[in-house]
Formats: structure tokens, sequence, C-alpha cells
């Protein structure tokens, strides 16, 4: 059972209202990038789906042997279980792992994704960083320019956070597609909230992690400045927004239910 927590509602991955869509990357210290150890709860999430739809977690580039090899550095590991190193890494903290080339197209070179909200890393491996993001061109035309110079920019071994946000009706980590039951009432609902950080640890690559947390949507009750500012947030998106969001009735239901 989920529980309150204080410091999520604090700081809601949407802050004071603006556009869901932004880069929104803040330096942090290196303690705080991958430091999140893994619970037995997530471990046991992760091992489950390592072992049974591997090809559904994992895929990799024929040429992302040296990318996972520099980023074992990081994680020093010596024996491993799985055929890809950033399987066996993705185990030892909480967060999911996507490689990236820092320079040239910025092609998703290897990932290991366990929780996944609504998209299949198989149809992404190998993929420039645009193409990636071609569902909603909108997001390309307003951040996919800076996205791509932030990354061939980024200093060396300097990380970088920020938080995402989407609205589930569950709280199942594992989402290749949107949910096609989703309850109509939601106060069932729950916000998906995503940490995400971004790091060039190596001349020639990145590494974008993602860790997945939630919380009952029904809370936001509780924190009526917050709520104002989801709605405002929610008011921001475009069209192709909506859509990837999970579409025009998904959002009249939210926006109906936090106005009440």
């Amino acid at each position: 059972m989920l529980t309150v927590d204080p410091l999520f509602w604090k700081n809601p991955p949407w802050g004071d209202g603006k556009q869901k869509y932004r880069l929104g990357l803040k330096p942090v210290s290196k303690d705080e990038w991958l430091n999140r150890k893994i619970g037995p709860e997530l471990y046991d999430h992760k091992k489950e789906l390592l072992d049974s739809q591997y090809n559904e977690v994992v895929a990799v580039t024929s040429d992302s042997i040296e990318a996972q090899e520099a980023l074992n550095k990081e994680f020093n590991i010596e024996k491993f279980a799985y055929p890809d190193l950033i399987a066996d890494m993705c185990l030892l903290i909480q967060d999911d792992l996507c490689l990236i080339r820092a320079k040239g197209d910025q092609e998703l070179l290897a990932a290991s994704i366990c929780s996944p909200s609504y998209w299949n890393v198989k149809s992404k491996i190998g993929k420039p960083l645009r193409a990636i993001h071609h569902p909603v061109t909108t997001l390309n035309e307003k951040i996919g320019d800076r996205i791509s110079t932030f990354i061939r920019q980024a200093p060396l071994m300097q990380p970088f956070a920020r938080q995402n946000w989407l609205i589930h009706g569950d709280v199942k980590r594992f989402h290749l597609s949107e949910e096609n039951l989703i309850s109509k009432d939601p106060s069932k609902w729950f916000i998906r909230s995503e940490k995400e950080t971004l790091c060039r640890f190596h001349e020639d690559y990145s590494l974008f992690t993602i860790n997945v947390l939630f919380q009952p949507l029904h809370l936001i009750h509780d924190y009526p400045d917050q709520k104002r500012n989801l709605i405002s947030s929610i008011n921001t998106l475009d069209a192709e927004e909506i859509n990837y969001f999970g579409g025009d009735q998904k959002v009249e239901l939210l926006l109906k239910y936090l106005l009440s």
C-alpha cells in the first residue's frame, strides 16, 4: 500500500505549473547520481523480468560493448549473470539505464528498462534521439535541439537531474503500451513520477537513468497549491502531447476531477 511521501508533495515534478515537456535539468553532485540502492521488492521485479522476458527488457546495438564496459567502471562488476553488462548493472540500483552516444546522432546504444511507461525499448534501440522522440513531433520542435546540444556539450562527470510525471491507472511498473482499461474514476488513478538523471561519464557516452515512484492521485486534494499548479501544467499541453499523455478523454476526466 502506498503511503504519503511528504518530499514528493513538497516538490512535485510539475513544479509551479510550467509546461510539462521541457528540458528542466539541474546539476547535482556525483554522490546523487548512482546512489539509489535497490530494495528487495524492486530487485525481485527486475530479476523476474530479466529471467523471463529478457528480450523485452534489454536491448543493445552490436557496437555498444565499449560503452557498456566504460560504464562498468562506475559499478565494478566482475562476474556477470546476463549476456549484456547493462542488465547486471541495472540490478544494482533502483534506476533503469540507457546508454546514449554523446556525439553524432546520439543513438540509444544499450538499455535495460524494467519500468517502461508506454514505450518498448526494442523499438527504440539504435535510433537517434530525434527518432526516439518522434511520436511527439512538437517535443522535438520545443526541446529537440536543446537536448542534443546539451548532451554534446555537457561537462564530463557532471550529473544533471529532472523529474518527469505521468498519470497511470495502476501502480504496475511494466507498461510497454498504454493501459486499455483505465478506470473512469480518477480517484483511483496514480501519479507516476520518473526521477531522471543524465551524465556524460565518458568523452563519447552519456548515461540516462529513470527511477519510477508512485503516489495516489487522490492525495492531491490535501495540497491545494500543488493541485492548482498541476492544472496549470496540464493546460499547457498541445494536441500531440495530449495524445501521448493518454488522449482527450483522459485529460478531460483528470481536469474535471482536479477542479471538483
